[in-house]
């Protein structure tokens, strides 16, 4: 049983630790942050599921005052850990990796941190081999991490030559204050990072992209044109998304008018925090150009990255060297298709 620690129980960490607690086949040890935010307020009101380790001597104080069970500091868990999911802020996984390396532990960085932290770039679906037995992974961002599951989905197929994708980012995450109240669209430079990491990741795709931030929380839209090596038909691809099991065809016929209906969804469904751990692909936008195929896809920012961190788990610990397998381990202790 391999043994796991999330440190960070902010918005990442906490639906991280939600993951692997439904892994049968690893052990969560606990969480780590180090102050009583509404997010660790909020797991001491739940009757603290998971025992929670304070990230430094000082930050104990402060949490117990508040009525959080500490059960000691992450340095002292450290030597009990097999590998750690570290989704701290950006920075201070970096800082994080010297008490890693000490106490002899693997550990998979999230999109926030620099590329440098770790020996591998990593997605489950992409390059999977890559990570095994790495001691430090990282993972791409959000939308990177969605973008990457569709075109190696396609690249899988008839083969990918080159996407160019236009991003609607939304500003901030729900609960955010700190980007401020905001009625405006901002266009960053391009190519925008996501097309450059999916790059990093694919070298033998060419892409490229245009991002636009929009004052909206759930969710980012990607638009995604991609040249197939083949010919590839809007029915072929349909078909190959549905056959992925990270990857949900949905339709405005269905109701799925947007992102705020994709979110309603997850809540009815009653999914904790309104959490989608599949990409929706838009089948109404399914469209061909010439030979380039378009298509509109959905990326839930809070969840889209827990399966690939998990995948990361098993990459480095050499649990299942296969990457089908070991996806689809992944896969079937979160429930994934649920939808099929």
């Amino acid at each position: 049983m391999v043994k796991v620690l999330v440190a960070g129980f902010g918005v990442i960490g906490q639906r991280l630790a939600d993951g692997v607690a439904l892994q049968e086949d690893m052990e969560l040890v606990g969480v780590v942050d180090a102050a009583p935010t509404l997010t660790v307020q909020a797991l001491r009101d739940r009757g603290m599921p998971y025992r929670l380790f304070a990230a430094y001597d000082d930050a104990c104080a402060p949490l117990e005052a508040a009525g959080v069970a500490v059960s000691g500091t992450m340095e002292e868990i450290l030597p009990e850990v097999d590998v750690v999911l570290d989704a701290a802020p950006g920075g201070i996984g970096a800082k994080n990796k010297e008490l890693y390396i000490k106490h002899g532990n693997k550990a998979v960085f999230q999109g926030g941190e620099k590329d440098e932290v770790a020996d591998v770039f990593f997605h489950g679906y992409a390059n999977y081999e890559e990570g095994l037995n790495a001691q430090f992974l990282k993972l791409t961002s959000c939308n990177t991490t969605g973008l990457i599951r569709a075109v190696d989905c396609l690249d899988r197929g008839p083969g990918v030559e080159r996407v160019a994708i236009t991003i609607v980012r939304r500003v901030a995450d729900p609960g955010d204050y700190h980007r401020g109240i905001v009625n405006a669209l901002k266009v960053d430079k391009a190519p925008n990072h996501q097309a450059v990491d999916l790059m990093a990741i694919m070298p033998h795709v060419d892409a490229t992209g245009l991002l636009v931030h929009t004052p909206v929380t759930h969710g980012h839209f990607i638009s995604v044109l991609a040249t197939p090596k083949d010919d590839l038909s809007v029915d072929e691809a349909r078909d190959l998304f549905e056959a992925h099991d990270r990857i949900r065809v949905v339709s405005t016929d269905q109701g799925f008018l947007g992102n705020a209906s994709i979110f309603k969804y997850a809540r009815d469904m009653g999914f904790p925090r309104g959490d989608i751990y599949e990409l929706p692909v838009w089948e109404d936008t399914l469209v061909k150009s010439g030979r380039d195929i378009m298509f509109g896809i959905h990326i839930p920012q809070e969840s889209v990255t827990i399966p690939e961190s998990i995948d990361g788990i098993r990459a480095s610990m050499a649990m299942e060297t296969d990457r089908l397998k070991a996806v689809g381990d992944t896969n079937r202790y979160l429930g994934l298709p649920y939808w099929k």
